[in-house]
């Protein structure tokens, strides 16, 4: 899948679990499951319960997505 077709939306981080995935609540109030995207795994950057992140999903499973970048 091309990368412009992804779906980008903020959301808030309300639970981590093992492996680098967490619950995301969009703004819209749909909550999903993300892993962290390679660039934010490689450098090491830590998203903590509380978070503002964005997420990017496939338009073909709305309850999966990977977060792209944490706000500060």
């Amino acid at each position: 899948m091309p990368k412009g077709d992804a779906l980008e939306m903020d959301g808030t981080v309300i639970d981590t679990m093992r492996n680098s995935q967490f619950t995301v609540r969009l703004d819209n109030g749909h909550e999903l499951l993300a892993y962290t995207g390679g660039k934010m795994r490689r450098f090491r950057i830590r998203i903590l319960l509380g978070d503002r992140v964005r997420v990017e999903m496939s338009p073909y499973d709305l309850t999966r997505g990977r977060v792209s970048y944490r706000y500060r």
